[in-house]
């Protein structure tokens, strides 16, 4: 069985986005810090990176099965039209379904779950196959910590301090949570890529 893991590039200071959503093309330069152009199957979602940061997102990816995200990312992104840039299946937390969205895009690879996080969790696994089930950061994250659910955390770790904004993960209930770790290091291009373990 696949695990649950947490991915985002954040700030030294810890946060994935910075205030009013500034800031983002700090933390995503190394997006475009290489020549190694990265698969999408969105032509106007190109990244080209240096040979180690396309070494380890497709790591990354190649283990993820399903990604579980917040309705409040869903509506930002309009599901991306229908398609996850990486081709990856969506799994949203919500109150409530997006009727219409759902009927404008037929055959989506998207789930839609009312009945909480959990619930969305397990569903995920069960169309993961046996890949990881990664979930956004924030709230989502920081909600899977405190159930228990969540077995891996990494950090795309940017050397600049954005002083506000989004956190990776919000205050948590259950304060300190041990990590072991980190099972994998990986220099980039003006970002450090992190992976720890959640100590159980």
């Amino acid at each position: 069985m696949g695990k649950v893991t947490c991915h985002a590039t954040v700030s030294l200071d810890g946060y994935v986005a910075g205030p009013d959503g500034t800031g983002g093309d700090l933390l995503f330069a190394w997006f475009d810090g290489g020549d190694v152009e990265f698969p999408s199957w969105n032509p106007e979602f190109k990244i080209r990176q240096s040979e180690a940061d396309a070494r380890y997102m497709r790591d990354i990816n190649d283990r993820i099965g399903v990604i579980v995200i917040g309705r409040k990312m869903f509506d930002q992104t309009d599901g991306w039209g229908g398609r996850h840039p990486f081709d990856t299946p969506i799994v949203v937390v919500t109150h409530s379904m997006p009727d219409a969205w759902i009927a404008a895009h037929p055959g989506a690879a998207f789930t839609f779950v009312t009945d909480g996080l959990a619930s969305a969790v397990e569903q995920a696994r069960a169309i993961a196959g046996g890949r990881d089930v990664e979930v956004t950061p924030g709230q989502l994250a920081s909600q899977c910590l405190e159930l228990g659910l969540l077995d891996e955390i990494s950090f795309d770790l940017v050397p600049v301090l954005l002083g506000g904004g989004v956190r990776y993960f919000e205050q948590l209930a259950g304060a300190p949570i041990m990590l072991d770790g980190p099972d994998l290091v990986a220099e980039g291009s003006r970002v450090t890529h992190l992976r720890y373990s959640v100590r159980r």
